[in-house]
C-alpha cells in the first residue's frame, strides 16, 4: 500500500498549508530522497505528474497536495522500480479512491538483485528490454544510442538485455549531461570504474573458484563491500581534490 510522506516532504510551510517554491520543494524531498535535483522536480512537472500552480511572473507554486505527490512518485520509482507511465495509473487509481497493491519490497529484491537459480548457488540477474529501460531511466532513444556508442552502457546478453544498474547508470549520464558533461567526457569515469572492478575481481577470484557453496557466496558478499568501499574512496578523493567539505 501507499504511505503518505513523512519528515520533509511533509513538515514547515508546505505542511501548514501554503504554496511554496521549487527550492522549497526541494529541501522537503531531499530529506527522504537526497539524490533529488530540481531537473528531476521539473521533469515530472513536463510529464504532467504535478501541475504546479503559477504566479503572474510565471513562478511555480507547490501545494501541499503537490509535495504528497511528488514524494509519492519518488518512492514509487525507488522502492517499487516503476516506470512514469504505470505511476500515473496508480496515483490516477488512488485519486478514484481506488486500493493501490505494489510489488512487495521482496519481490523489488529479486528484480534487482536476481533471482537463484534451481541449483540454489547461482544468481540470475533480472534483465530489462530496450523499451523497458527508457521508460525506466526516463531518457530518449537517440541518448541511448549516443551512450551505446561512447561505451557508458551495453546490453548484459545477446538478446539485447539490460541490468537493473543500467537504469541508474543511465539517470546519472543524463544528470551530469544537464550540467554540459558531454558522453566523450565520461570515458575516463568508464575507464577509472573497469579498472577498480578489476582490483575487486582479483582479490575475489579465489574465493569464486572454491567448491563449497558459502565460499563462492561470501565472495559475492565481499565483492559488494568492497565495491561500497571503493565508492566511497572515489567520492572523498574528488571532494578532497575539489577543496569541498564531505556531504
Amino acid at each position: 500500500m501507499l504511505r503518505t510522506p513523512t519528515g520533509g516532504a511533509g513538515h514547515g510551510a508546505a505542511a501548514a498549508g501554503e504554496l511554496v517554491s521549487i527550492g522549497t520543494v526541494l529541501n522537503h524531498l531531499r530529506d527522504e530522497f537526497p539524490e533529488v535535483t530540481i531537473s528531476k522536480i521539473r521533469f515530472l512537472e513536463a510529464e504532467g505528474l504535478v501541475e504546479p500552480q503559477r504566479t503572474a511572473s510565471g513562478y511555480r507554486k507547490f501545494s501541499p497536495r503537490d509535495v504528497e505527490r511528488l514524494a509519492q512518485i519518488l518512492r514509487m520509482q525507488r522502492d517499487h522500480y516503476l516506470p512514469l507511465k504505470v505511476i500515473r495509473e496508480h496515483l490516477d487509481a488512488l485519486e478514484r479512491g481506488e486500493q493501490v497493491k505494489l510489488p512487495s519490497p521482496s519481490a523489488q529484491r529479486d528484480l534487482l538483485d536476481g533471482a537463484w537459480d534451481a541449483d540454489g548457488e547461482r544468481p540470475t540477474a533480472a534483465r530489462l528490454g530496450r523499451a523497458e529501460l527508457l521508460a525506466a531511466a526516463e531518457v530518449t532513444e537517440v541518448e541511448l544510442v549516443e551512450w551505446e556508442s561512447y561505451g557508458l552502457i551495453a546490453p548484459v546478453d545477446d538478446g539485447g538485455g539490460y541490468d537493473a544498474e543500467t537504469v541508474t547508470v543511465a539517470k546519472l549520464v543524463a544528470d551530469l549531461g544537464r550540467f554540459g558533461l558531454e558522453p566523450r567526457h565520461l570515458r575516463a569515469v568508464k575507464a577509472a570504474a573497469e579498472r577498480e572492478a578489476g582490483l575487486i575481481e582479483q582479490m575475489v577470484a579465489p574465493l569464486r573458484r572454491h567448491r563449497n557453496p558459502q565460499t563462492r557466496a561470501h565472495a559475492e558478499a565481499t565483492a559488494k563491500e568492497l565495491a561500497g568501499l571503493s565508492v566511497r574512496l572515489h567520492a572523498a578523493l574528488v571532494q578532497t581534490a575539489l577543496g569541498l567539505r564531505p556531504q
